[in-house]
């Protein structure tokens, strides 16, 4: 099941008809499973989705025809360099499902048909296993608080008997001046302990920087690697 089938597929240099739309019918059903594993509660672009349920099929069909010749290989080994240079950086997710695109049609480039089809539907379970769990996923009173202060305050110690008492945990993450430099805005990455207690805690850090601007909102996510 997992053996190549290479001698089967190609009789030399010569790939059948038969052959090539098997192996190219059965990268663009993989291309389309990964595709939309990638979408499986996540956000995505047409043409990104589009794109990657190609990518099996174009990536086996480069695989046999270098088959054997190491100069065309390192050839297309520099194509494919210079594609990543034209493209703009993704989300971690969608890197990975690239890989994984392009992990299926070597494989299948190679004849290796069980193997990625086996590869593919294990990946599709962890995937959405994990995706389903919520693996990690942020905390439910996780968020980022944006407070403006008068620049006479310090900022250091202004709110810390505060997060003391509604959260569990509390980061200074950027600190930038605002209004002529008239103002500072402090960028907090917070866990609140209770979240039904938001207004509470904002009540009282308006007392303390003067019923300036303060933004609570969800926590920034990090898209790319």
């Amino acid at each position: 099941m997992f053996t190549s089938l290479l001698d089967t597929i190609f009789t030399g240099s010569q790939i059948t008809t038969a052959n090539f739309l098997m192996c190219t019918g059965l990268a663009l059903v993989l291309g389309l499973g990964t595709a939309l594993l990638c979408m499986y509660k996540n956000k995505y672009s047409q043409s990104f989705a589009v794109t990657l349920a190609m990518l099996p099929a174009m990536v086996a069909v480069v695989i046999m025809l270098v088959n054997g010749n190491i100069g065309a290989g390192v050839a297309v080994a520099g194509g494919f360099s210079l594609v990543r240079f034209r493209s703009a950086a993704g989300t971690a997710r969608e890197i990975g499902m690239i890989f994984l695109a392009m992990t299926l049609g070597l494989a299948l480039g190679m004849g290796y048909l069980g193997l990625a089809v086996c590869f593919f539907l294990v990946m599709a379970v962890f995937t959405i296993l994990l995706t389903t769990a919520g693996f990690g996923g942020k905390r439910d009173g996780e968020r980022t608080l944006k407070i403006s202060i008068p620049e006479n305050l310090d900022y250091e110690d202004l709110f810390d008997d505060l997060f003391a008492k509604y959260t569990t945990r509390s980061d200074l993450d950027k600190v930038k001046t605002t209004n002529m430099g008239t103002l500072y805005e402090l960028t907090y990455h917070i866990v609140l302990k209770d979240a039904s207690k938001t207004k509470e805690f904002l009540d009282e850090i308006r007392c303390r920087n003067g019923n300036l601007t303060i933004v609570c909102g969800r926590a920034v996510e990090k898209e790319a690697l």
